[in-house]
């Protein structure tokens, strides 16, 4: 993707708003986190399912805007609370606004899944 958008675009580094919704994406390239400048990225209806894919983001320090509704991912158990968790910078998740109270809510969440995670190799 990065070579293809180096040869229609002058500078690619620049790009600031991707919209790859409605292309049947099982997974998050890595070919976009090439674009360091990316604040905008539309995701929805492909078929992207799994939550570790969203991880994958996590290095787009300036990704602001993200939609990922009708992936089978959004019906993972902790969805919303997960992608706030990872990608902190966001300030809109499917077209709703991040909110303190989301903010919040993530962090108990991802707090609990680290405790778990730290529990589970407790009872050995």
């Amino acid at each position: 993707m990065f070579s293809i958008s180096a040869r229609i675009v002058e500078n690619p580094l620049n790009i600031a708003w991707i919209d790859l919704s409605f292309n049947n994406l099982k997974a998050i390239d890595k070919e976009l986190l090439q674009f360091p400048t990316l604040s905008t990225l539309y995701l929805h209806a492909n078929e992207i399912s799994e939550l570790s894919e969203i991880d994958k983001l996590t290095s787009l320090p300036r990704l602001r805007t993200l939609t990922l509704h009708g992936n089978p991912v959004e019906n993972c158990k902790g969805y919303r609370q997960y992608t706030v968790s990872r990608l902190t910078s966001l300030k809109h998740l499917d077209f709703c606004a991040i909110t303190k109270q989301d903010r919040a809510i993530a962090k108990a969440y991802a707090d609990y899944i680290e405790r778990k995670k730290d529990g589970a190799g407790q009872d050995e």
